[in-house]
């Protein structure tokens, strides 16, 4: 069953203000996107029909900016586009913009001295490709007037973070075999084609100057662009005509449009078709999380967000259950989780890859540990023991070695059993926000959901030794875990707040209401009581729940930021001091349905708040999940406008705590752990030294 289509009538299409805060995003399996408004005015730099990702899935270009499209009726012309430069609006096409829907993908209606005009904007799965369909029919006229439609393509031809400025380095030629003009203006980028079935291609060479980003405005950053026009495609129509212009970095014909259109929506049918539930929420999550799985090499990675993020490993692990796992597709964990353990150095993931293709930046203490956590997530749907024993297995036990021994950025296990990580000038954990050389959130120490991690992956890897047969290895890890559990309870216990402290060791204890202690409830292996869990999930509640997610600070703190906006120095300083996370929901959800039994009431209260959920999708990206929204009322959506850690982590909570009958077992710990003993922490995890990828047969 599909989702139904997301659909704006006039009265939401000829409001410029409600219109330009609605965007649509086509994504291509590679890095590569399409994405503007519904009306086609641009309010984003990154904003245009043809973004490639030219070294998959980074290296991305701004090829094709957008088509200038007037529509001739008699000779009347009829601009439909929309654009805004300083103090003006033009053309406005808009009021000519009867309907919008996305139904899978951008589908645009216009009306015109009775006649109708639908445009059809995708992309083609594994290409770096952008089809345009126009269709006119007829409406309350039996006679059908001398009609043509003229599209104009703006060119940008830029890195996709930057803008294009007026230039004399353009080549201003192009090539024009029949259906392809072939266009290279600047040495070194790669070719645009667009195919077409236009009657007639003229040549222009015009530079359109001054186009304003409304949105870069807001965000403090360069906001002008001049985009070039290099020819003018005239379609000449009959009833029921159809105008194709197909943009892609390779030749193509455009009499291949139809084709790649069924062929495209059979794909994404086929991806609904594997969704787990036919809940509403469940199909249009499993159809969004579609966009973020793309190519790296021979293997796959996860698109943070769209449009400005490329793969992160923090944010790839955490998204991993969502998005393959509970959408049918767990080779491409397999896939992913193999691409990342070839990365590892010095037991730390890659917290990111830049755009440029330059050496991973390993600046993170979570990231790989969350890589723990998302190998037990695949084991427990697939079983696949075989594969994690032959590929991972060897990977974890270096890593788990180098977090004992001590690795980058200070990160290693102190006397307590618990991980240190952070030194002067470094973000480690997702509060990443950084000025400069001001870490705005550095929580160097050790960090609450740094030690639920650790224990989680230290009890990962107990399971995994003692199914691969190495006693030694198990016996080891259990004391390793203990001793953590321990020192966790008696350290991070906020016995006044009834929560846990945020940060410990870092010249006081830090008891600021953070959202990050849920995860010490929500993670498989918790160190928690029950008891101990319902309260952290209560103050959470209390203090941080929003119907978008978790506040990243207390609105009783001083240090509470009430909205994110401004320039880059207020929001970057907004982002973790009570700014909203959607992707926190589903930890939240977690830890609430099970700290409550997980009774039918408490999955019915979770779905009510699934259901607020998706009042979102028809907001912001369509169909799609922000990365954040403010911290106070009403919550307006801000950040990268489509992010895979929300989709995938509220996809992961709806399937496996609202929407399905089996339990999730969970190990919580005794209530103080009285009298339990433990050997002192030897220095190397040498036991696992002795596991060999034959161990477990």
């Amino acid at each position: 069953m599909s989702p139904h289509p997301i659909q704006f009538q006039r009265a939401i299409c000829a409001d410029l203000q409600q219109a330009t805060s609605r965007e649509w995003l086509e994504a291509n399996g590679l890095g590569g996107f399409a994405s503007s408004t519904i009306t086609g005015l641009n309010t984003r730099r990154y904003h245009g029909l043809l973004c490639a990702a030219t070294k998959p899935p980074v290296g991305r270009l701004l090829l094709l900016s957008k088509l200038e499209e007037t529509f001739i009726v008699d000779g009347r012309r009829f601009d439909l586009s929309v654009n805004q430069y300083p103090g003006a609006v033009h053309p406005q096409g808009h009021h000519y913009l009867c309907e919008f829907r996305l139904d899978p993908f951008p589908i645009f209606t216009y009306q015109v001295e009775g006649l109708e005009i639908e445009k059809r904007v995708f992309m083609v799965h594994g290409e770096n490709t952008t089809v345009i369909e126009y269709e006119l029919r007829a409406l309350d006229r039996e006679d059908l007037p001398s009609c043509r439609l003229e599209l104009r393509p703006l060119i940008a031809f830029r890195d996709y973070h930057s803008t294009t400025h007026r230039n004399d380095a353009i080549n201003q030629g192009f090539d024009n075999a029949p259906g392809v003009i072939g266009l290279t203006p600047y040495a070194g980028l790669p070719s645009l084609f667009l195919a077409h079935n236009a009657a007639d291609v003229g040549s222009t060479g015009h530079w359109y100057n001054n186009f304003e980003y409304a949105m870069e405005r807001e965000r403090g950053l360069d906001f002008q662009e001049d985009l070039f026009n290099p020819v003018v495609l005239r379609y000449e129509f009959g009833l029921c005509a159809q105008a194709t212009v197909i943009a892609a970095t390779g030749p193509r014909d455009a009499g291949s449009a139809p084709q790649l259109r069924r062929d495209e929506l059979a794909r994404r049918a086929a991806v609904l078709a594997a969704a787990p539930s036919p809940e509403p929420i469940v199909q249009r999550l499993v159809a969004a999380a579609d966009a973020y799985i793309v190519q790296r090499g021979s293997l796959r990675t996860v698109i943070a967000g769209y449009p400005w993020f490329s793969d992160w490993g923090r944010d790839t692990m955490i998204a991993l259950p969502g998005l393959t796992l509970h959408t049918g597709r767990p080779e491409v964990a397999r896939q992913i989780l193999q691409a990342f353990a070839e990365s590892v150095d010095q037991g730390i993931l890659p917290n990111r890859f830049p755009d440029a293709g330059e050496t991973p930046e390993y600046n993170t203490a979570d990231a790989t540990l969350w890589f723990f956590e998302a190998i037990r997530a695949y084991l427990a749907s697939t079983g696949d023991y075989t594969f994690v024993r032959d590929h991972l297995f060897s990977t974890l036990r270096d890593i788990v070695n180098a977090h004992l021994r001590g690795t980058r950025y200070g990160i290693r296990v102190e006397g307590d059993g618990l991980l240190h990580c952070g030194e002067p000038g470094v973000q480690l954990t997702w509060m990443d926000a950084k000025i400069g050389d001001w870490v705005v959130t550095p929580r160097t120490g050790k960090p609450v959901e740094i030690q639920a991690l650790w224990y989680n992956a230290l009890s990962v890897m107990q399971d995994l030794s003692h199914r691969f047969g190495d006693l030694g290895a198990e016996v080891f890890l259990r004391s390793l875990a203990q001793h953590a559990r321990i020192s966790f309870n008696e350290r991070f216990w906020n016995d006044e707040a009834g929560c846990l402290y945020d940060v410990i060791d870092a010249g006081g204890h830090d008891a600021s209401i953070r959202p990050n202690q849920i995860f010490a409830a929500s993670l498989h292996h918790s160190m928690l009581s029950a008891s101990r869990a319902a309260q952290v999930v209560r103050t959470v509640h209390r203090d941080l729940f929003t119907p978008l997610g978790l506040r990243s600070l207390s609105p009783r703190d001083p240090a509470y930021r009430p909205r994110y906006e401004g320039g880059v120095y207020e929001r970057d300083s907004a982002y973790h001091q009570g700014t909203v996370w959607p992707w926190l929901l589903g930890p939240f959800i977690t830890a609430y349905v099970r700290v409550n039994g997980s009774t039918s009431q408490a999955k019915a209260e979770a779905a009510s708040w699934l259901d607020t959920i998706g009042a979102h999708f028809t907001q912001a990206c369509l169909g799609q999940i922000s990365e954040i929204a403010d911290a106070d009322s009403p919550h307006v959506p801000r950040g990268c406008p489509a992010q895979a850690w929300s989709v995938a982590e509220i996809l992961r909570a709806a399937i496996q705590d609202v929407y399905s009958t089996p339990a999730i077992v969970t190990e919580h710990q005794g209530a103080d752990d009285a009298g339990l003993e433990v050997d002192p922490i030897p220095g190397i995890f040498s036991a696992a030294n002795n596991l060999h990828n034959d161990g477990g047969r």
